[in-house]
């Protein structure tokens, strides 16, 4: 490691515990020249993804496109860390209104929440310190790690590695605790400073940054994969959570990590731009494919729906659907404001229309649209 990360004209080695060295970046660049194939990259990624933000502004009701988007991020993110939780576990679990089963969906849970508490911390507070600490102390909430300081900077040296390894055989020796707060806040000064590099390029690097600080004794790769959506948004980017790098990450997770350290070893800002924005093309164009099929679908449900003269209440139940593909009787009652055995009524006629079926016939009855959840799933999803 000190052969690989000495020489790094981006970082430098400091002393630390058990005669080791840690490896610390330096502030992030203010201005960074760029191949003309980057260049070409970075108009494809940008104009990618001002096209998805333009067909979000045009969804009449967002939460039905944001939140089935929100929850397969959620799922992928975790699942980097090692969890095992299916879309439809979570969905299940949360149309059940039931403590989660495994840890691994309480985890999932908590990126889901934490993600939609810094979306409405963006509402009064830039990217931040406060802001990034109060999103962390969500996401461990209750769950792995609730034990390791949630939303406090980390007070021991960390390392990374195999699990049980010694920090001699580290891969990577993040930052001593004491040089945190002068690298975050040479971070938070990047993230709002009015800089001429464009928003996609400034989000690759604040990213880049925020792992190898490592600020946290857990959830790093958790809150630096939430805080890009964050970034974006506040930048104006998206209108709200529509683009997830975690799906891009998670197809070949090695090299996610291989590409993270490259830039510490050798500080190639041009590598890790070109797979970033690779990512953000690829994944623009895989959720805009989503969000028309789901949008095509909804179409065709509406039209199959009125064919066969049901009420205005299935009509919208149906629409729910498309926010949760999974819910129970009593949910359906919420959301139309009607009865029980109204709303079990309701759930029939999408049932006999094919739409929606039963999901277990014993106990709390879940009613699922699977062609909506086949449509958020990633093929090796299981549910």
């Amino acid at each position: 490691m000190r052969q690989r990360l000495g020489s790094n004209p981006h970082g430098s080695l400091v002393p630390t515990i058990e005669n080791q060295q840690a490896f610390v970046p330096h502030p992030l660049p203010r201005e960074l020249e760029i191949s003309s194939r980057l260049v070409w990259l970075l108009d494809r990624a940008s104009r990618a993804s001002a096209t998805l933000s333009g067909v979000g502004e045009t969804v009449p009701n967002p939460l039905l496109i944001a939140n089935p988007l929100i929850h397969r991020e959620a799922v992928l993110s975790t699942r980097i860390e090692g969890t095992i939780a299916s879309l439809s576990d979570v969905f299940s679990h949360q149309a059940a209104r039931k403590p989660p089963a495994t840890e691994d969906i309480r985890e999932v849970i908590n990126y889901v929440e934490a993600l939609q508490l810094g979306i409405a911390l963006l509402k009064e507070l830039p990217i931040s310190l406060r802001l990034v600490n109060q999103v962390h102390e969500c996401l461990l909430a209750g769950v792995r790690g609730r034990e390791k300081r949630p939303g406090e900077f980390r007070s021991t040296q960390v390392w990374i590695g195999s699990p049980g390894s010694s920090i001699k055989n580290a891969r990577f020796i993040p930052p001593p605790p004491e040089r945190l707060r002068e690298l975050f806040y040479d971070w938070e000064s990047f993230a709002n400073q009015r800089l001429e590099m464009p928003p996609l390029v400034k989000c690759a690097l604040m990213h880049y940054q925020i792992e190898a600080i490592h600020p946290y004794e857990d959830g790093n790769g958790r809150i630096g994969r939430l805080l890009i959506i964050l970034y974006l948004i506040s930048a104006k980017v998206l209108p709200f959570p529509l683009l997830y790098l975690s799906a891009y990450f998670e197809r070949d997770r090695q090299r996610y990590y291989d590409e993270l350290f490259n830039v510490s070893a050798t500080g190639d800002w041009e590598r890790w731009l070109d797979y970033f924005l690779t990512g953000v093309l690829q994944e623009s164009q895989d959720v805009l494919a989503r969000i028309r099929r789901l949008r095509e679908m909804q179409g065709d449900y509406r039209d199959r729906l009125q064919a066969r003269r049901v009420s205005s209440s299935a009509l919208l139940l149906m629409d729910e659907f498309f926010a949760n593909p999974i819910m129970t009787v009593r949910g359906a009652s919420e959301k139309l404001g009607m009865s029980i055995a109204g709303a079990r009524r309701v759930l029939d006629r999408l049932v006999e229309a094919s739409l929606v079926r039963v999901l277990n016939a014993t106990g709390a009855r879940l009613y699922v649209a699977p062609e909506v959840l086949a449509a958020l799933q990633d093929p090796d999803d299981e549910g």
